[in-house]
């Protein structure tokens, strides 16, 4: 099985994939050390700030580990926000059926009464060198940004609005 974890910054992907990890013994790839694992390479002129850029540039290479993953029969989870909404015209049913995936939405209501918690729980599995950009603003448009590109692509996402729970079962 692959899982794939998208969704806006600070949604709780890597935290879900950590947590999958622990609980099926499923690996995880971020996307987000690929990334940067290119850039610090010299691999690419890209930089972490060029993210629709990136989308593009990483997609291909995920893409193929997932189809590698699936013809292999190893299970996988995917995170980050590098995912494109219509991933799933890149694949063939035999590969889509061996794909899960959702996309972590939080909701206006829920970011304007947790945004503390949001900054407080940034850092939870891997520590931010810089997120003076993550201001209530910038989440508000990104999530709602999000949730209208899923919405749009019509993919399953899941709307964080009162209680923080997330399930892929």
């Amino acid at each position: 099985m692959i899982i794939l974890i998208a969704g806006a910054s600070h949604t709780g992907k890597t935290l879900l994939a950590q947590k999958l990890l622990e609980k099926y013994k499923y690996p995880y790839l971020s996307i987000d050390h690929l990334k940067m694992g290119l850039i610090r390479s010299g691999n690419t002129d890209l930089t972490p700030m060029d993210d629709d850029k990136l989308t593009a540039y990483l997609w291909p290479i995920v893409r193929e580990i997932i189809k590698t993953a699936v013809e292999n029969r190893q299970n996988l989870i995917v995170e980050g926000c590098y995912i494109p909404f219509d991933w799933a015209k890149d694949f063939d049913q035999e590969y889509l059926e061996h794909i899960k995936y959702r996309c972590l939405v939080m909701s206006e209501k829920y970011i304007r009464n947790h945004f503390d918690d949001i900054k407080k729980y940034a850092d939870i599995i891997e520590a931010r060198q810089d997120d003076e950009g993550c201001t209530l603003e910038s989440v508000l448009a990104e999530n709602a940004e999000t949730l209208k590109l899923a919405k749009l692509n019509n993919v399953d996402y899941v709307l964080i609005d009162g209680l923080y729970e997330v399930n892929i079962d």
